[in-house]
């Protein structure tokens, strides 16, 4: 044994796997699927019958759950899809930057400030206009295979 130290570098994230796999068959309508490297929630499923060489497939029509995108897939019912890990955490609001970016209260009292305001332009409005008036403003942030979009707003009152 020599006495020299070893210093390895990974450059893989020791978290788990952003996406886990599922029959196609099993997937259905409002639930999520990868298409094209994309989180996307489920909209529509057909499935044709087996034909003269074996599979049944399916048809998901899908929409990109951070760009609002349709997207579309065919996969034999048989096979494995990836299904991404989509989570939801709620955040308050605590301001909101001249650059577009917000600051956000975390559970455990922290700031999260590498979050940009929605482009969704009604929601947009909402929390703008809110945060104006003085509101308690609760935001729900859905995050999913590394990344992170204010999809919803809550109002808990006045300050």
């Amino acid at each position: 044994m020599s006495d020299e130290e070893h210093h390895f570098e990974s450059k893989a994230d020791a978290g788990a796997s952003k996406t886990y796999p599922q029959q196609a068959g099993t997937i259905r309508k409002n639930g999520y699927i990868v298409i094209k490297g994309r989180p996307c929630k489920v909209v529509e499923v057909s499935t044709s019958k087996t034909g003269k060489h074996g599979h049944a497939k399916c048809h998901f029509v899908a929409i990109d759950i951070f760009n609002q995108k349709k997207l579309e897939d065919i996969v034999p019912s048989s096979h494995n899809c990836d299904v991404p890990h989509v989570s939801r955490t709620d955040y308050q609001l605590i301001d909101i930057s001249e650059d577009g970016f917000v600051s956000l209260l975390t559970e455990n009292g922290n700031t999260k400030d590498d979050l940009r305001l929605p482009t969704d332009e009604n929601l947009l409005a909402q929390i703008r206009d809110g945060f104006g008036e003085g509101k308690d403003l609760v935001v729900t942030v859905m995050s999913a295979m590394g990344e992170e979009q204010i999809c919803a707003l809550k109002d808990i009152g006045p300050k």
